[in-house]
């Protein structure tokens, strides 16, 4: 199974995340692959209209990032249950951007982790090292800390979970990880993983992808999908990502 995930962060519009979400539709009419899962996560304004657009094709809509608290007195909040009722299958949780320019701190994430899984959803759980931690050796003790803060006595045995690399350093930059280094960390996360759990989770990377290394991502056997930023929020750009991945 792979997975091709476009976050759209807040560049669209809602006329503009219907219209790309059509196109992506009509594009999924022609892929014959059945180990592919795709899905599309525009802002929560667009959100409905999305999952409008996307109902009753093999495009599952998620959401940018979610309250841990299923209702109460939080004004501009949205909770994962009230996203899982208007037909969330996912859920983007702790992305770099949400840590760094919004202070989330990895109990933060923990606690949206806990949220989604009540509600149904599947956490996307973000990770990843800022490029002064990986200058300084300090990449794996950060990405540890992440780890066991949101999977330590996590009950994942009948829930799905999915982990994202997303380097810090490579987010928007240009500047995206080799696919030899994505090789080797994604090996050294899925050997972190069995310390919490058997099930087999999958790693998705993410970071500065684009129609030129796509592909190389997703020949290793240690990377399991793509969660695609930018990229992902051009018509031209995307086609180009679908035809890179063979799909």
């Amino acid at each position: 199974m792979k997975y091709l995930f476009a976050n759209w962060k807040m560049y669209l519009g809602v006329k503009e995340s219907v219209a790309l979400a059509k196109t992506i539709v009509a594009m999924t009419r022609k892929i014959q692959k059945n180990n592919l899962r795709l899905a599309l996560f525009p802002t929560s304004l667009a959100f409905t209209d999305v999952v409008s657009v996307c109902k009753g094709s093999r495009v599952a809509v998620g959401g940018q990032n979610c309250a841990w608290t299923p209702a109460g007195a939080y004004t501009g909040a949205v909770s994962a249950q009230m996203f899982r009722d208007a037909g969330a299958a996912y859920m983007i949780v702790g992305h770099s951007e949400r840590r760094h320019i919004f202070g989330e701190r990895d109990s933060d994430v923990r606690k949206k982790i806990d949220a989604c899984l009540s509600a149904g959803i599947i956490p996307i759980i973000c990770i990843g090292e800022t490029r002064e931690e990986r200058e300084n050796g300090k990449r794996q003790y950060r990405l540890k800390k992440q780890l066991m803060s949101a999977c330590q006595g996590l009950d994942v045995k009948d829930n799905e979970i999915i982990i994202a690399y997303e380097p810090v350093w490579a987010i928007g930059t240009g500047d995206a990880c080799a696919p030899a280094d994505t090789d080797d960390v994604h090996g050294w996360i899925a050997h972190e993983l069995r310390s919490y759990t058997s099930a087999q989770v999958p790693i998705l990377y993410g970071g500065s992808v684009d129609a030129e290394n796509v592909h190389n991502y997703l020949a290793l056997g240690t990377v399991h999908g793509l969660l695609v930023g930018t990229a992902s929020t051009k018509k031209e750009s995307l086609a180009a990502i679908f035809r890179a991945a063979r799909v």
